[in-house]
């Protein structure tokens, strides 16, 4: 093609030479071109080499139409001379109107059409035949790294008017060509099982139609060779080799072998390590840091981590830019291996400034104060990243980002830049939601977590529900001194139906009020100090009275939600029944404590908190404590005290373990026999053991004094009597109680890339019983799935109860679910 466009610039040149002789030269007084339809003049004359006021030579005749044609926009060039007039005529080359792509089934239009654009050929775009040549090559790289090798494409061109083109490229992709085998050939001592479980790259499973693994790509393959080398190097086989590596594709273009040639070698083993260099941090500090010592096998992986472990730490001194080089000295007859690690920490780096960017609304103070890294200080990489994950937590920001670029002129300073794009701190809402345990939940808030950008937050809350209704205001302030010790205060009212979440039947009415006061030890612990002053009302159901009828089941056995089945004493018919609607135990309570009480309780906490951020957190861990007991003058004297631990642990890039045990005890001191039935403890459902109703594990209250009326068929008198019951009601709660808990999270297949939604598989067990021990542990396992959408949290699951016992009352729900409310 490029000797052809050579030979048509020739012909041209030499048309050019009958035009304008070599006598005839002139000096270029006006210059005109014919032609033109869409290209402008000024496009033409930005391109052409000649101005007027030149002198024009045959010599300037080559040189002006190599420059029109290397712009693309000509099929044909001409030069004629009319007197002092250089005369240009030219034939443009067709625009594209419209791509046509038919067939395309595995890649969507618009990853096609992006594809092409990379390549030139897009709608608007001069046509340039030259381009369809490659438009093969590109769609074929395009369909190659998803699997299919049995591509056909066929491109037709249609004039249209105007000087322009229709193009239609027919794809035909043919099936996925799939990995077949892959074959590892040498290794003798790691059998091909076990090294291909580590490979991106696998046969088809049951997972592949996500994943994909079962599709061929060179890039993946290449991760793969060097997932393997690290296999062996990680293990000692320091002259591990990889031979060479055959794909082979069947002639039907359905599957793919793949073959990879190995040496392993010999085992070496560490025979001496060294550090050495400028040793600017004492070397006990640093020898620590040393993870791979002297009569070990040889690891790779553990000589980088502790590299990376001594630069880290000289970074935290202020030597941003130290080296630490691994050189390892080896011995083949011995098969060891001596490792020194040089250390060059170069200079010591101070941040001059620390500048803060995008926070149009948050004061610049409640950023600053974030900052572990100072200014004039020397810089500390691990500082300079706990100070960015402080502003993330902080949640007012949509993301931070952070740059250490150095000052010009300077060897020794850099400035730490700050970039924030805030998100609405405030909330002026009102919804409605759905939990299968309270029903339809209605809800009106408002809030502001960064009031007037200082940080402080305010809140005013209202929530109602067949289970309770609430009225909350709330202020904290997180920093009420400079060094971090946080104030916060609330007020509100909450109006509570137990028996509509499963509970024994009574109700509660509390009035409370309390501050908090947190006190930071240091960059991960916060002391908790807390009062609140509570008035809580207890109010008991009356006793119901059915006819035979409902779910009175007459005749000479009772039936009831609340009793189970009742044989009485008598054979005679029964036709009435009166039944007390609460335990026992409540009414025990109530008959001894009376049904108002006023409680002054104070409380400490603990916290630990390592967590890389405050919502669908990857890593990291959180502690927390908390007991509180009721003071002296309180109607109630009891304790409560409790620990939840939970740690993430990234597996992979989208994996994530958690692990979660929480474990609470309570008890009444003084004058009060055992912790007050409403302060119970309660399990089963979201946030305990899923698969179980909510709240239905533990203890159930027994059923109080219960009156049957019965007819004497042989007389007209009526005669009823009264027996005390001892079948169980419903969930009381206890005082104990034990909830632990290992879910896996990965990302929604087809959309990794959305922060707002996980999957998860999880195996829960807990406990609630009024003593200790493990007895009655129940066990779930199921999948669940969250999203914070933007109606309201939404979390899903499937459980199934592995040891429910419903002969014993275990009731069971394994689909369980909340909407509009957090987790």
């Amino acid at each position: 093609m490029k000797s052809n466009i050579f030979a048509r610039v020739l012909l041209l040149c030499l048309f050019v030479s009958q035009a304008v002789k070599s006598e005839d030269e002139f000096f270029v007084k006006d210059i005109k071109i014919n032609g033109l339809k869409r290209i402008s003049q000024g496009a033409v004359f930005n391109y052409l080499p000649i101005n007027v006021g030149e002198r024009f030579s045959l010599e300037n005749a080559g040189p002006a139409i190599k420059a029109l044609f290397k712009t693309g926009f000509f099929k044909d060039v001409a030069l004629e001379r009319d007197g002092s007039t250089l005369v240009i005529n030219v034939i443009e080359r067709p625009s594209i109107a419209k791509i046509l792509i038919e067939g395309n089934k595995d890649l969507s239009k618009e990853d096609l059409t992006k594809a092409l654009d990379k390549i030139g050929l897009s709608e608007g775009k001069v046509f340039d035949r030259q381009v369809l040549d490659k438009v093969q090559l590109e769609l074929n790289r395009q369909y190659l790294s998803h699997g299919k090798y049995g591509l056909k494409i066929k491109t037709e061109v249609a004039d249209l008017t105007r000087n322009r083109v229709g193009i239609n490229i027919k794809i035909s992709e043919g099936r996925v060509t799939k990995i077949k085998q892959i074959n590892i050939v040498g290794n003798t001592v790691f059998d091909d099982k076990l090294l291909l479980r580590n490979f991106e790259l696998s046969t088809s499973n049951l997972l592949s139609f996500y994943t994909k693994n079962d599709q061929y790509s060179k890039q993946k393959l290449s991760a793969d060779l060097e997932t393997l080398r690290s296999y062996y190097l990680d293990r000692g086989y320091i002259n591990f080799s990889i031979d060479s590596t055959q794909v082979a594709i069947t002639p039907d273009k359905k599957d793919i072998y793949v073959t990879i040639n190995v040496k392993e070698g010999a085992v070496f083993n560490v025979e001496k390590v060294k550090l050495t260099g400028n040793l600017v941090v004492k070397p006990d500090e640093m020898i620590k840091l040393v993870g791979i010592g002297p009569e070990e096998v040889f690891s790779r992986k553990a000589a980088t981590e502790t590299q990376k472990a001594l630069q880290d730490r000289l970074g935290d001194e202020g030597y941003a830019f130290a080296n630490v080089n691994m050189i390892p000295e080896i011995n083949d007859v011995k098969k060891t291996v001596d490792m020194t690690f040089f250390v060059d920490p170069g200079k010591r780096v101070y941040v001059r400034k620390i500048n803060m960017k995008g926070n149009t609304k948050t004061r610049d103070e409640v950023l600053r104060r974030e900052m572990r890294q100072m200014e004039s200080s020397w810089a500390s990489g691990s500082k300079i990243e706990r100070s960015k994950t402080r502003l993330e937590r902080l949640g007012y920001f949509e993301s931070v980002n952070v740059e250490t670029p150095p000052v010009p002129g300077t060897a020794d300073q850099i400035d730490v830049n700050y970039t924030v794009t805030e998100k609405a701190s405030g909330n002026l809402s009102a919804g409605v939601g759905f939990s299968q345990t309270q029903g339809i939940v209605l809800n009106a808030n408002v809030s502001q977590d960064n009031v007037f950008g200082s940080g402080k937050r305010v809140n005013v809350a209202f929530n109602n529900s067949n289970y309770a209704t609430n009225y909350q205001f709330g202020f904290f302030n997180p920093y009420f001194t400079p060094d971090g010790i946080s104030l916060g205060y609330n007020l509100g009212y909450s109006k509570r139906n137990a028996g509509q979440v499963n509970i024994a039947n009574y109700s509660t009415d509390v009035f409370n009020g309390g501050v908090d006061l947190g006190i930071p030890l240091n960059e991960f612990d916060q002391l908790r100090f807390g009062f609140d002053v509570k008035h809580t009302t207890l109010k008991l159901p009356n006793s119901s009275s059915y006819d035979c009828f409902g779910s009175i089941q007459c005749g000479n056995r009772v039936s009831s939600e609340a009793l189970g089945y009742i044989e009485p004493t008598s054979d005679d018919y029964i036709d009435h029944v009166t039944l007390s609607n609460t335990s026992r135990e409540i009414s025990d309570f109530v008959g001894e404590e009376g049904n108002k009480f006023l409680t002054f309780s104070p409380s400490i906490g603990w916290t630990h908190d390592t967590l890389n951020r405050a919502i669908f957190p990857t890593k990291g861990g959180q502690q927390r404590f908390s007991a509180l007991a009721t003071i002296p003058g309180s109607d109630l004297q009891f304790y409560k005290v409790s620990y939840k631990h939970q740690l993430y642990l990234p597996l992979a890039r989208d994996l994530t373990l958690r692990l979660q045990a929480e474990i609470a005890h309570g008890d009444g001191y003084g004058n009060t026999s055992g912790l007050p039935f409403f302060e119970n403890y309660f399990g089963g459902g979201t946030g305990s053991v899923r698969g179980f109703r909510n709240n239905t594990l533990g203890p159930r209250g027994h059923i109080t004094t219960d009156t049957l009326r019965q007819e004497n068929p042989n007389s007209p008198l009526l005669n009823s009597y009264t027996f005390n019951s001892s079948q169980t009601g419903r969930p009381l709660g206890g005082s104990n109680k034990l909830i632990a808990s290992a879910e896996l999270f990965f990302p929604v297949p087809f959309f990794a890339e959305t922060k707002s939604v996980r999957l998860g598989t999880f195996l829960d067990a807990g406990r609630i019983q009024n003593g200790f021990g493990l007895n009655n542990m129940k066990y779930s396992a199921g999948v669940t799935g969250e999203w914070l959408s933007p109606f309201g949290a939404l979390s899903v699951s499937f459980a199934y109860p592995i040891n429910a016992d419903k002969d014993r009352g275990d009731q069971t729900q394994p689909f369980q679910f909340n909407f509009g409310q957090n987790f």
